[in-house]
């Protein structure tokens, strides 16, 4: 559950920091406090978009700080992502920072992280669901997703299935529409391959063929200056070792009488072994290195080749290897394209794996769909429309799709005896804000895997009378199984909290702030009685007390329907 918020210059929010209990807290006051703001910064503490527009004017940075209990279900994910070195406590905090140039950061319990990472991690933490979740109800991908979850689905493998099924179909079709000029391109590259296979141009063999030829074509040369220098190093009369000789045995013969000396007989004694290294390399390339005029008409020839081919394919001549496997590469394509034997198997695995898949879904689907239906139906008895039912129909599509075998359409009846119809077609605005609060309702109650805090943002608007108490008793029911915060207008809804919050706007100096303060006691008599619309009547504080001690005292409700899948409901309870 969410513990704590806290923030620091964000919108028109100079600071503030606010606990947060178990069970369900409102958030009220009067119209344009700020009572969204708080939604706004949460949903940014948990990765959503956002701009400099959030920084309070004046200020350098906007600041959001979310703490909550670590649930289970991140432990891994933690650890993985390197975040779990400071959740021993079994905290979760999670930080925002927006600057006026709308650059933004963010920290994982005190580790730098990614927008990215804390979304992943708001899946595990809280649901909103807005004033105008009934729009949604219309859209067929939302129907879709939401009974998906209630059955407790991953689709991944499915819309795998179908791309790879797509993938494999394209391919067919393409090898089909395209037979012809892919054997066109086939023969082509067969010939060209067959005129590099000829030459079998090695990946390193150009620079050593000139290199070769290079010392090939310049052989005589080379061996009289071979020679010469040998003569010089050694082998003359007059050589650069004999005149070494010399010198040390010059010195060789006074040295006794100066050890200075001593170190330059050291010196040529040295240039001296080097002088044979090197008259013993030259007797070694002499006796190695001839004129071979026919090695170099070799040479000559299957440099042409290079040359030739390199001309005929516009390449530089040391790529033609690189060519050479590209074009194998593509010839090895075109064959698997032009393989209709096999890419007809392909296709029919493909098709194969999806129908498998497909399978899973519509089962999982056709098995939650009933027990969906049946527990909004019950929230609908509660919600002022005594009568009415509710159905989630699956509807076979005329062919295979991303998302499975059949579409999911949201059904009601709006009273006893008539035939459920598309909920778009027949529902008023007012009925469809009620079924979202219904579907809301229900949906969170059932997931007991899903986040520990929802927040509904003002989605019983349009509600009132006898209803609205309804809803504040759902919503209290909700919150014995988990953390619930409402933004609402409605006293009956403000009344059934556990926990009241009053958020409040003042001017001073020109500059508007809002804050947020707990209420109990006479101050939360008198903010229910404000909702009500007169907090200096007494007949408007007289009731406020009647809907806060109606709420905190027992009272029988119609059929819990927040009771999980597969356990019991009694027709009649204690709320």
């Amino acid at each position: 559950m969410l513990r704590r918020l806290a923030l620091r210059d964000f919108v028109i929010v100079p600071s503030l920091e606010i606990d947060l209990q178990p069970g369900f807290s409102v958030l009220t006051g009067e119209t344009g406090a700020g009572k969204s703001i708080l939604i706004d910064a949460l949903q940014l503490a948990l990765g959503s978009r956002g701009d400099a527009g959030v920084v309070r004017e004046g200020a350098a940075r906007a600041d959001i700080t979310a703490e909550f209990d670590l649930p289970p279900s991140l432990a891994g994910w933690l650890t993985e992502a390197g975040f779990d070195g400071s959740a021993d406590d079994g905290v979760l905090l999670l930080r925002r920072s927006i600057d006026a140039q709308g650059k933004s950061r963010a920290w994982v319990n005190g580790h730098a992280a990614t927008l990215a990472q804390l979304r992943e991690a708001a899946e595990h933490l809280l649901d909103i669901h807005g004033q105008h979740a009934w729009q949604s109800l219309t859209r067929p991908a939302a129907v879709r997703a939401l009974l998906d979850a209630q059955a407790g689905l991953v689709t991944q493998p499915l819309t795998d299935a179908w791309t790879a099924m797509r993938t494999a179909a394209d391919a067919l079709d393409a090898a089909r529409a395209q037979r012809d000029s892919i054997e066109r391109e086939r023969e082509r590259l067969a010939w060209q391959i067959g005129e590099l296979d000829k030459l079998a141009p090695g990946d390193d063999e150009w620079d050593e063929l000139n290199a070769e030829h290079q010392r090939a074509s310049h052989a005589q040369a080379l061996l009289d200056a071979a020679r010469q220098a040998l003569d010089a190093v050694a082998d003359a009369d007059t050589s650069a070792d004999g005149l070494t000789l010399r010198a040390i045995d010059a010195l060789g013969d006074v040295v006794h009488h100066d050890a200075r000396l001593a170190e330059v007989i050291e010196v040529l004694r040295g240039a001296q072994a080097q002088l044979e290294d090197a008259a013993h390399t030259l007797h070694g390339y002499l006796g190695h290195t001839e004129v071979d005029p026919q090695r170099l008409e070799q040479l000559d020839a299957r440099l042409g080749a290079w040359m030739s081919l390199a001309r005929r394919y516009r390449r530089a001549p040391a790529e033609l290897p690189a060519l050479l496997a590209q074009w194998r590469s593509e010839l090895a394509a075109l064959d698997a394209a032009a393989d209709l034997e096999g890419l007809q198997k392909a296709h029919a695995d493909a098709q194969r794996r999806y129908q498998q898949e497909a399978a899973k879904v519509s089962k999982a689907r056709a098995a939650a769909a009933g027990p969906l239906g049946d527990a909004v139906t019950r929230a609908m008895q509660q919600l002022g429309m005594g009568g009415g039912r509710f159905e989630v129909a699956l509807l076979p599509q005329e062919a295979p799709q991303s998302y499975g075998l059949e579409a999911v359409e949201f059904r009601v009846a709006g009273h006893a005896g008539s035939t459920p119809r598309a909920l778009a077609k027949v529902a008023s605005g007012g009925e469809l804000s009620r079924l979202a609060l219904a579907i809301a309702v229900t949906t969170a109650a059932r997931d007991d895997e899903g986040a520990g805090t929802l927040i509904f943002d003002e989605i019983d608007a349009g509600v009132g009378g006898a209803v609205a108490d309804t809803v504040g008793r759902l919503m209290k029911q909700l919150g014995q199984r988990r953390q619930v915060m409402a933004v609402t207008h409605l006293a009956q809804v403000a009344a059934c909290a556990d926990h009241h919050f009053v958020v409040s706007k003042a001017a001073q100096r020109g500059i508007t702030t809002s804050d947020v303060q707990p209420v109990a006691g006479e101050a939360r008599v008198s903010e229910v009685a404000r909702m009500l619309g007169g907090e200096r009547l007494a007949t408007s504080l007289a009731h406020a007390e009647q809907l806060l001690a109606q709420a905190a005292a027992p009272a029988v409700v119609a059929d819990d329907v927040t009771a999980a899948p597969g356990k019991p409901t009694r027709k009649r309870s204690r709320a």
